[in-house]
């Protein structure tokens, strides 16, 4: 019963296996080619995902209609088969940087293609190319022992490089490519065990499982494949959410400060399906247009300002981790009406430290990181804050205590 279940959902994932692996392929191309320690791989799952396409009935029975015959297609999917275990060991002699080791794969690969056709071509005449208990192997013997040491030889060194570097690397995505490719490797060398199993020992009890195997290893190499655009994914919907959540601040500081956008000022959907910069810089310049507004800000800032500020906030209760970015974003407000009310320049920051003054600041944090992703944070708290209920109640020279905020309670 047990058999007979796997042996349905082998059959069952066939197709999607497929597709699936063959989509990554697609979607990984134009980044691993472009990046030579990647093409290895690439290739490596391109060829066993057209190897696999090769194997599904409804492609076997077009591309034999346009070839004439079924033998060409069952040698071409083989040697495709011996391309894609070459390319993995291709992809793991990467890290060494040895041409003459690059060189010597490459040559044996094509060693192995040239006794692979030989062997075939030598071989009785035949129509395809099994492993069956009842007529034998066809072509022959030697030809799917030539092809299963190949891939057990690829398999095995692919497995224990992928473990290796997946127990040593503190990189998280790439640890979990490793592992996930190493576990698809495994799940094909298991399938070329079977096949070995029904060569030497007739063993059928494995055929059932061959096709689960085979198809469980494209879904992991194909996870493995797809870590790297699992990762710019979530890079990208973490900046579109921090350009989200910065644009209120962003457009109320724009409105006073028209310089600091270089671009044509687009909706807030617009701005994040068509960005007018390249999508992976959004975030990273509405960060800088932020603070260049800030900065023109502050010679607007009113003397006095930041006392009131602190004033009307401590009037409305503790906020404790908020307080410092509710006080800036009163600042902020004041400077922004100051600039769109018109009034003239305060001094410069020099001028005011040369009389002694305290230079009014709305972009210094003392004792804080300075990094991109500490900037962000401390952005979007201003953000939060900016729209507030505190901060659209400050208004210098009258009470701003806002009635039945929660704040006050």
């Amino acid at each position: 019963m047990l058999t007979a279940s796997l042996a349905t959902l082998g059959s069952w994932l066939t197709y999607p296996s497929c597709l699936v692996l063959c989509l990554a392929v697609l979607l990984r191309a134009a980044p691993s080619l472009r990046a030579p320690d990647q093409r290895g791989l690439w290739l490596a799952v391109a060829t066993a995902g057209a190897a696999m396409a090769l194997d599904l009935p409804a492609v076997t029975h077009l591309v034999t209609g346009l070839a004439g015959t079924d033998h060409v297609v069952e040698l071409t999917k083989n040697m495709i088969g011996v391309v894609s275990a070459g390319a993995v060991l291709y992809f793991l002699s990467a890290p060494s940087g040895s041409h003459p080791l690059r060189t010597g794969l490459c040559c044996t690969v094509g060693v192995i293609l040239a006794a692979v056709l030989f062997l075939d071509l030598s071989a009785p005449p035949h129509l395809t190319h099994a492993i069956t208990a009842a007529g034998g192997p066809a072509p022959s013997a030697a030809y799917w022992l030539t092809l299963i040491v190949t891939h057990a030889v690829a398999n095995t060194v692919c497995v224990i490089v992928c473990c290796w570097y997946g127990l040593r690397t503190d990189d998280r995505p790439l640890a979990a490519a490793l592992w996930l490719f190493a576990t698809g490797t495994a799940l094909a060398g298991l399938f070329w065990v079977g096949r070995l199993l029904l060569l030497t020992l007739g063993g059928t009890w494995a055929q059932p499982y061959l096709p689960l195997l085979i198809s469980l290893h494209a879904v992991f190499r194909a996870a493995a494949v797809l870590i790297p655009t699992a990762v710019s994914a979530r890079g990208a919907l973490a900046d579109a959410r921090t350009v989200w959540r910065l644009w209120p601040l962003w457009r109320e500081l724009a409105d006073a400060v028209p310089q600091v956008v270089l671009t044509t000022r687009r909706t807030r959907l617009l701005e994040l399906f068509w960005p007018p910069v390249p999508r992976h810089l959004l975030a990273y310049r509405k960060v800088i247009e932020i603070r260049d507004a800030m900065l023109e800000l502050e010679r607007y800032v009113p003397q006095g300002i930041a006392p009131l500020a602190q004033d009307h906030v401590r009037s409305l209760g503790p906020f404790r981790a908020r307080a410092d970015a509710t006080v800036l974003a009163c600042v902020v407000k004041a400077a922004r009406h100051a600039k769109l009310a018109g009034h003239p320049r305060c001094q410069s920051p020099a001028e005011s430290s040369i009389q002694g003054e305290p230079p009014p600041s709305l972009l210094t944090r003392h004792g804080q990181e300075t990094t991109l992703a500490a900037e962000k944070t401390h952005l979007i708290e201003l953000a939060r804050a900016y729209v507030s209920a505190p901060v659209r109640s400050f208004a210098p020279g009258r009470s701003s205590r806002v009635p039945g905020h929660p704040e006050q309670r």
